[in-house]
């Protein structure tokens, strides 16, 4: 279910106030699309992307059911933005990780594989809606924001791979589906409780260390505790 009526960000509620919803006045002009994506985040991390409803949203924001038309025709064009966005915040956040880790491989390997599991965390049924809509039509949003969310690790494994640092065989393409499958596995093992949260970053840096086992070739290896 969805909160009771909240303010739309900047606006002065006037679309709370009845009728003013159906108008695409500067009351919620700019502000009402926001406002609808974050509610529909928060509806879909509490119930799932099948619970949601345009018309529970725009209930929960005190405007018109028909005003969040104005922005989303319908609820898959809604699930297709949402998505988007879910992946337009990864990538960044990913991107400075990287960034912040220097250039040892190992060093960015880690700072993916914590990144991700830190941004999934109490996220995973927008998780799931992110990776259900990327495989969407070309002529949604969804499926370009993940290609560039996924495009940043990528190319960390694929210069890797130019510069020698992985395994004799291994394509760049199969060790970052290798990396994909190990570091979104942990995220789900987390998400259902299998593992404990406390144990996330312990676990992280243990998977890290098996897969640069099996990726790497030349990667200076950080040395055993003890």
């Amino acid at each position: 279910m969805c909160p009771g009526p909240r303010q739309l960000p900047g606006g002065d509620g006037a679309e709370a106030a009845g009728g003013a919803g159906d108008d695409d006045g500067p009351a919620h002009h700019g502000n009402l699309r926001t406002a609808l994506l974050e509610e529909a985040e928060r509806s879909v991390v509490e119930n799932g992307a099948a619970a949601l409803s345009l018309r529970e949203l725009s209930r929960g924001l005190g405007v018109s059911h028909t005003a969040p038309r104005r922005h989303f025709p319908d609820r898959a064009a809604l699930l297709d933005a949402l998505a988007q966005r879910g992946f337009d915040a990864l990538a960044p956040r990913l991107t400075e990780a990287i960034s912040a880790a220097g250039p040892s491989f190992e060093n960015r390997l880690r700072a993916i594989a914590h990144t991700y599991l830190s941004y999934t965390q109490g996220r995973m049924p927008l998780v799931e809606l992110m990776y259900a809509s990327k495989h969407g039509a070309e002529t949604l949003a969804a499926p370009g924001a993940g290609r560039a969310a996924y495009a940043v690790p990528y190319a960390v494994i694929e210069e890797a791979h130019r510069t020698g640092e992985l395994a004799d065989g291994r394509g760049a393409q199969e060790a970052a589906r290798l990396v994909f499958a190990a570091v979104h596995g942990l995220a789900v093992l987390l998400s259902t409780g299998m593992i404990p949260s406390a144990e996330a970053s312990k676990t992280v840096d243990t998977s890290i260390d098996g897969l640069l086992g099996g990726l790497a070739s030349r990667v200076r290896r950080r040395p055993a505790d003890g």
